[in-house]
């Protein structure tokens, strides 16, 4: 039985083949701990561990000694957030973040506010956007942080990293982002952004799993971290444990290739996707847009909905693509998406899908999906 078309790339991405042939020695004759100081297989493998480490840092505008790995970002975001509000409780104990954030981030500071921290939680507008006033506003001389993800995983909205950037630096508050969906896609200055801790992942863009890095700004002066896992020292006291070495070799290959493929990857990526929504467009007249349209958009995202459909039954006719789909209203058991209901996008019934194309999706597949799509949203709203 053939497989779905892919276009599930915000939830993962294969392995690029180039990147598995880099990572391979590395499981087998490469196989030495990079805490091995005493003899050539560590020295092999804190070698390419360090050539990985430039890598990822040249992807963000970072210098190595400021990158830190991990094993996703999921780890990074919370070694990012409880480990600067812990490191600085005697400062301040209130911290912003936005309504859309990924769960590890929201989590992050649902333990924090019930740990004695008080947290903010910034709503957006319709497109997914904060709002720059708002977060100028809520900053206070107990701010310590600020927690604003550069692109949302669900409808692609990429946020204005430097003005947010610009803000937090303005005020002495620490700026932290999850570019969990936006390393690899669109361009990153940590530098020219004022970031000071960025979260990345390696199976987002086309490295393996269980590999990530968190990005820990050294100047003005060194960010004052608190680990999260103890044990040994590693990664310069930031995370303890013996360094997956094959996956951070990967995640290093995955960056270098996107760093130097991404220009010409985002111009394909966002022609496939306006290919699509065009025909949607065209062949039906209860399409919705949700999220940033234009150059604030991830490239490779589209979100829609499909007003008066129901969300499972759509799930369940599409079962040929493999594509992120959600109720845009609480039907049954089935909650709406905290970030569809942040924009608004809940308030008239109807289902939604998450496209996410990637490397090796092909117009044919583009043209397949929307017919798809169409046939089966007619079927189930024939007015």
């Amino acid at each position: 039985m053939a497989k779905p078309i892919y276009l599930d790339y915000h939830a993962t991405t294969p392995v690029d083949p180039r990147v598995l042939e880099v990572m391979l020695p590395y499981f087998t004759e490469r196989f030495g701990n990079a805490a091995s100081k005493q003899h050539a297989y560590g020295w092999e493998a804190q070698k390419a561990v360090d050539i990985a480490r430039e890598q990822v840092a040249a992807l963000i505008g970072a210098t190595a000694g400021e990158i830190v790995f991990t094993s996703g970002a999921s780890e990074s975001n919370n070694l990012a957030i409880k480990g600067t509000a812990c490191a600085l409780r005697e400062r301040g104990r209130h911290l912003i973040t936005a309504v859309t954030e990924h769960k590890s981030v929201l989590d992050s500071f649902n333990r924090l506010e019930k740990d004695g921290w008080s947290v903010t939680r910034l709503a957006v507008d319709a497109e997914g956007f904060i709002d720059l006033d708002e977060l100028a506003r809520s900053i206070t001389d107990q701010t310590v942080l600020i927690s604003v993800m550069a692109a949302n995983n669900e409808i692609g909205t990429v946020q204005h990293l430097d003005e947010i950037g610009a803000i937090a630096r303005e005020r002495d508050v620490l700026f932290h982002t999850d570019a969990a969906q936006a390393a690899g896609k669109v361009p990153i200055d940590v530098r020219a952004d004022n970031v000071d801790l960025l979260a990345l992942t390696g199976h987002k863009y086309y490295g393996p799993k269980g590999a990530g890095a968190l990005f820990i700004r050294r100047a003005r002066p060194r960010l004052a971290v608190q680990a999260q896992i103890d044990g040994g020292g590693h990664e310069s006291g930031f995370r303890s444990g013996t360094l997956n070495v094959p996956g951070i070799v990967g995640l290093g290959a995955a960056a270098d290739i996107c760093r130097t493929e991404m220009p010409a990857e985002s111009v394909r990526m966002r022609t496939l996707r306006d290919r699509l929504f065009a025909a949607l467009q065209r062949d039906l007249s209860n399409v919705r847009l949700n999220g940033a349209a234009g150059d604030r958009r991830l490239p490779h995202n589209l979100h829609v909905s499909f007003d008066d459909v129901e969300g499972e039954r759509l799930l369940m006719a599409l079962g040929d693509l493999a594509v992120s789909t959600g109720s845009a209203c609480s039907s049954g058991s089935e909650k709406p998406s905290h970030v569809l209901e942040a924009i608004g996008a809940t308030c008239r019934p109807g289902a939604s899908i998450r496209f996410g194309l990637g490397r090796w999706t092909t117009e044919a597949e583009i043209d397949t999906a929307a017919e798809r799509v169409v046939k089966v949203v007619r079927t189930l709203c024939p007015a």
